[in-house]
């Protein structure tokens, strides 16, 4: 049973994760969002069970230290990567209202909110200047809120919930104009990995938006003309901007090549996948389906980095629990 002690050596390995590795069940959440999208279910549903599994192994880890370890807890909830605990919730939220499992992505959406107030403060209260592509997972965590919040809307015909995402849009574009104010930019050619959240911040917000456009109906009558071509631009030009970071943060790796597997490149997998999922989310809200091969391509690329630090992740686990072993 030395496998499952509670000294074992991947036992050892797990407890050492940081907050920032929830950006792992980010990532996969929405890459099964894009592979839903793009129409390859049974991909998008092993993705979603892969991230389910780790979600569960984060969440009870995160509860062992609130419980047991409260100083390592208050420690590490007032990094930026604790927001991830929001963001990956809200993210897997959304798949499984795609699924129709509607209570259970209420389920969700209600656990993210309540985690969300508490992290933010601690977060938003850690903040200093030159900080690293983590600073945007504010904006993503609100988001994340707002997209979820939307498609639930649109699923239960709920306005008030639309109009509590729409709040929540806007306060998560406010979010990213302070965090931007607070990023290094030398991050682009020396970060780790989290430089690209800068990236998929606008990513998530352009997504959410996009999830505001689609909720309207004619049974809610959410958003009158001027609201929706107001909507619509925003939406529109928050994916504009991220195609953009996305060109930048990708001619920045090839200028200055970062190969060594780092637990911070997830977050490089996640704005990779978002970028690809808001663009065919926005693609349909606003009906133009030329976007739907780039958003296919950006898919599979995402796909593909997913695999690499799959792999580097493996490795790396593999080497911890050769070296925690028995000797």
């Amino acid at each position: 049973m030395a496998g499952t002690s509670p000294h074992s050596p991947l036992r050892v390995w797990w407890t050492q994760r940081p907050p920032a590795a929830g950006a792992a069940v980010l990532a996969t959440g929405i890459l099964s969002v894009g592979l839903h999208l793009t129409g390859y279910e049974t991909l998008s549903r092993i993705a979603l069970v892969i991230g389910c599994v780790a979600w569960l192994g984060l969440a009870a880890e995160f509860a062992v230290r609130l419980l047991r370890e409260r100083a390592r807890w208050a420690a590490e909830a007032g990094t930026p990567g604790a927001l991830t605990a929001v963001a990956a919730t809200t993210v897997l939220g959304t798949r499984f209202s795609a699924l129709g499992r509607q209570s259970l992505a209420e389920a969700l959406l209600a656990l993210a909110a309540l985690l969300w107030p508490v992290l933010i403060v601690f977060v938003v209260s850690h903040w200093t200047r030159r900080m690293p592509g983590g600073v945007f997972l504010g904006c993503v965590a609100t988001e994340g809120l707002a997209a979820l919040g939307a498609t639930l809307a649109a699923a239960e015909s709920a306005a008030w919930l639309a109009h509590t995402a729409l709040v929540l849009f806007w306060l998560g574009l406010v979010l990213y104009g302070v965090a931007l104010f607070r990023f290094d930019p030398r991050q682009v050619l020396e970060g780790h990995g989290d430089h690209w959240i800068a990236g998929g911040a606008l990513g998530i917000s352009a997504l959410a938006g996009a999830q505001l456009i689609a909720a309207d109906s004619a049974l809610l009558y959410l958003w009158n003309d001027d609201d929706l071509g107001v909507l619509r631009a925003v939406t529109v030009t928050l994916l504009v901007l991220d195609l953009a970071w996305y060109a930048v943060l990708l001619g920045a790796e090839w200028v200055r090549p970062r190969p060594r597997y780092d637990v911070r490149r997830w977050a490089t997998v996640f704005p990779m996948g978002m970028s690809a999922a808001a663009t065919l989310s926005v693609a349909s809200a606003v009906d133009v389906s030329w976007l739907k091969v780039p958003g296919e391509v950006l898919l599979w690329i995402a796909v593909a980095a997913w695999l690499a630090v799959t792999v580097g992740t493996v490795a790396e686990a593999r080497a911890a629990l050769r070296s925690t072993g028995p000797r």
